[in-house]
């Protein structure tokens, strides 16, 4: 197996031979062009606090340590805000030995301040399921900002896989940037390909949105059915930056345009903590194709979730805020992002969840 990020096709192989499995069956459109999404089981365990498994323990022993209640998702519950959930997913793994995978959450779910992270058995990391894991999965979910009513069967998070070793490094980066433009502007190259805040708009003075704090429920199959006024505060700046509230939840857009060639993916990381008080990126998977000319685009900017930490911080244009670590694909993926396939967010902007609409 060729060392790279696997596409969908190798994906299918991966079913085929039972490494991927779910009950019921993986559905063909659950298949990104380098990820692989993941759906919610029919019971949700309201837990007492967030916990990773740990070397040796399954997720269900710790489960009967924390759980308070049980929650039947099919015909849909809602999850409160602040509470933490744990959900087995449909799909489970049994990894061949060169095979690792990451998880993510899904991009709306990032959009609507739903911190959903990836367990496993004998887990360390969220997110992170080592070479040869067999066992299940599991969603743990904390609504943050917004209550939510979710249905087993929904996608909230996703997972890539590779082979080997897949992160560009810098010169590798550069040399790619050289030959294919990967951003608008001046690139900064240093352990990825960093970005910047846009708090000068070329038209207007919306710069984002802040969650407001006592909002309803957000049903995440209402599609564009929420106004978006009832649940965000538009933030405007005329002078360049703006200052974050200590706990409060924005959705800022990068000030570049990024692409993803075909052979390529590429994952939103944060940015060193040193740089303020603040952190960015609660979704970040970046599928070969988005914002690509072959995939039709013209340069796709980041949508930047963020949240301020313990101090009211100073958030000036131009500010480097995070960065995108890209990684070779093991082959080129059959179907690309934005391009015969439903890509809510090719040649996005500032934009919002899915589940509102703006005006």
């Amino acid at each position: 197996m060729t060392n790279g990020v696997l596409p969908s096709q190798a994906l299918r192989r991966l079913i085929a031979q039972g490494a991927i499995a779910a009950d019921p069956a993986v559905l063909d459109d659950q298949l990104q062009p380098a990820s692989l999404d993941l759906r919610l089981g029919t019971v949700a365990y309201r837990v007492r606090a967030s916990f990773l498994s740990g070397k040796g323990r399954t997720v269900q022993d710790r489960l009967e340590e924390f759980t308070m209640h049980k929650v039947n998702l099919t015909e849909g519950a809602v999850l409160e805000k602040n509470c933490v959930y744990v959900i087995p997913l449909a799909e489970r793994l049994a990894l061949p030995p060169s095979v690792t995978a990451v998880a993510n959450a899904k991009s709306s779910s990032g959009r609507l301040d739903l911190l959903t992270r990836t367990i496993t058995d004998g887990g360390t990391e969220f997110d992170r399921i080592p070479e040869g894991y067999t066992g299940p999965l599991y969603a743990e979910v904390c609504p943050r900002s917004f209550s939510v009513l979710v249905r087993a069967g929904q996608r909230l998070n996703q997972i890539r896989f590779r082979s080997g070793q897949a992160v560009l490094t810098d010169a590798e980066l550069t040399a790619l940037h050289t030959a294919d433009p990967l951003v608008s502007g001046e690139a900064v190259i240093s352990e990825g390909l960093g970005f910047s805040v846009d708090l000068r708009p070329a038209k207007g003075t919306l710069v984002g949105y802040r969650a407001k704090p006592h909002t309803g429920v957000v049903d995440l199959d209402r599609i564009g059915h929420y106004p978006a006024a009832d649940f965000w505060e538009e933030l405007h700046a005329t002078d360049g930056r703006i200052i974050l509230d200590p706990g409060a939840f924005y959705i800022l857009v990068s000030r570049e345009a990024v692409t993803i060639p075909p052979d390529y993916a590429a994952e939103m990381a944060p940015y060193l903590a040193m740089v303020g008080e603040f952190r960015v990126h609660y979704a970040g998977f970046f599928d070969p194709g988005f914002g690509h000319a072959t995939a039709g685009g013209t340069g796709s900017r980041g949508v930047l979730e963020v949240r301020c930490h313990e101090a009211p911080f100073v958030l000036e244009h131009g500010q480097v805020v995070g960065r995108l670590v890209y990684e070779r694909m093991s082959e080129r993926p059959e179907t690309l992002y934005g391009l015969g396939i439903s890509s809510n967010y090719q040649g996005q902007g500032l934009k919002l969840a899915k589940q509102f609409k703006v005006g």
